[in-house]
């Protein structure tokens, strides 16, 4: 056997053994990138060496699980494993996450300290090589609010199903006590709890919630809310009527376009003439507005109106305020 296929199967069964539920053979086969009757195969090769594999019925298929785990022979993580979560702890607590980044780190320790000797003097000069060799470039933006009381109140809140009452000091009435029911977190270049005070999802700063604590009353999220699709229905943060987006890149801009993503749940057409236009769904028109400032002349908005609009706006505040020397507020 060849050592990528082997290094193949022990994929497989470590994704047997990461799982309660079990995968069925078309979960692997997605997972793996193979089509089924290769799944299957792998699958049967994992038994072999594996004999502890688990069969679950689960109708109308079956899983399959490797329900004691793996031995530690087995799980010994690679220096490029180790230095890739050694890198994003660093890039959370250089944005200013520092209970994400501790806990990262917390993690490196326990699969250093679950690391057998011998392997663990085996990665040391690699992995120190590639932490040498290998930084995160500071990106220019705001920290996020990260306050570990904050954070353990609400996750307590979303696992135990109850509602959150705290001190928001944002919104037309600062100060205010709030009750709600918490749907989840979205962390990015400012983090929000998202939560239902009685209208709908919306976003609430983290640095503006204190005193929070976690009530007596039950809270349920609405059926088939999906956290997910809430986010993905913004451009950014902020929420308000949602458009549909085309965006003309020129040609010398096309190859940039090609490679970046605007949106989840874009579409990418290739022109005749060299340039792409790039279509989406979605809301938050300002701040698309803000981050087609930085494509210069190379994108052209064709959809919606009030894009074109609020860029106008936008470039005309600027505008002002540079040729006058005064801070111009937006209306």
């Amino acid at each position: 056997m060849r050592h990528e296929k082997a290094s193949r199967l022990l994929d497989l069964a470590r994704m047997l053994a990461a799982t309660s539920e079990g995968l069925t053979l078309d979960e692997m086969a997605e997972r793996l990138g193979v089509g089924r009757r290769t799944a299957e195969r792998m699958r049967d090769a994992v038994r072999d060496v594996f004999p502890q594999l688990e069969e679950v019925d689960d109708p109308p298929t079956r899983r399959f699980r490797i329900p004691a785990g793996l031995d530690g022979l087995f799980q010994a993580p690679t220096a490029q494993e180790l230095a890739a979560l050694a890198a994003a702890a660093e890039v959370f607590a250089q944005q200013g996450a520092s209970a994400r980044a501790a806990a990262l780190r917390s993690l490196e320790h326990k699969v250093l300290s679950a690391t057998r000797a011998a392997a663990r003097r085996k990665l040391a000069p690699d992995l120190e090589a590639l932490l040498q060799a290998e930084t995160i470039a500071v990106q220019a933006g705001p920290r996020p609010f990260e306050d570990e009381t904050v954070l353990a109140a609400i996750r307590e809140g979303l696992l135990s199903m109850r509602r959150l009452r705290f001190r928001y000091e944002g919104g037309a009435t600062p100060g205010r006590v709030r009750e709600v029911t918490p749907f989840g977190l979205l962390f990015g270049r400012s983090n929000y709890l998202v939560a239902d005070e009685g209208q709908g999802p919306r976003n609430w700063r983290l640095d503006r919630i204190g005193d929070v604590e976690v009530t007596g009353r039950t809270a349920a999220r609405p059926e088939g809310f999906s956290l997910q699709d809430y986010a993905d229905e913004s451009f950014g943060i902020f929420h308000d009527d949602t458009e549909d987006v085309a965006l003309r890149v020129s040609p010398a801009g096309a190859e940039d376009a090609l490679r970046w993503r605007f949106h989840a749940n874009q579409a990418v057409e290739a022109q005749a003439d060299g340039s792409v236009i790039v279509r989406f769904r979605a809301s938050g028109m300002l701040e698309l507005a803000w981050h087609l400032f930085t494509w210069g002349d190379k994108v052209q908005v064709l959809t919606p109106p009030v894009l074109k609009a609020t860029l106008a706006e936008q470039i005309e505040i600027a505008r002002r305020a540079h040729a006058s020397g005064t801070v111009v507020a937006a209306s």
